[in-house]
């Protein structure tokens, strides 16, 4: 992630509950055999170091809540994913000024943030 933005004058925001969502997947993939304990854990912590350090952190709210909610209703989207594109449509709602670009490389999801008015990127395909 820290790449996506190197050099480029772009700031990276993510939603305070993305914390979750990553030792969740790391975890998993933990359990599953695919990283041994020692690499889990080391992912964990870069992760929590940029997490402090270099990404900008954008609260979850009650707004970002109820956003999700609507955006279940209008595309076939998983919780977690409609909550981390309403919060994305809240950074965009908060300052008219900037165009935020919605990254992730789930087609499924990108669709739905199109479908919402926002700029995607796939960084699975450049």
């Amino acid at each position: 992630m820290v790449r996506l933005t190197a050099g480029k004058g772009n700031r990276f925001v993510l939603l305070a509950i993305t914390r979750v969502e990553f030792r969740s997947a790391i975890r998993k993939r933990q359990r599953a055999g695919d990283l041994d304990r020692v690499a889990a854990d080391g992912l964990l912590q870069d992760f929590a170091m940029h997490f402090d350090g270099f990404f900008l952190r954008q609260a979850m709210s009650e707004a970002v809540i109820d956003t999700a909610c609507g955006l279940v209703d209008n595309h076939p989207l998983r919780a977690y994913d409609a909550i981390q594109l309403a919060g994305c449509l809240a950074l965009r709602s908060a300052n008219a000024t900037e165009h935020p670009v919605f990254v992730c490389s789930d087609d499924n999801l990108l669709a739905a943030a199109e479908a919402e008015g926002l700029l995607v990127w796939n960084p699975a395909n450049p």
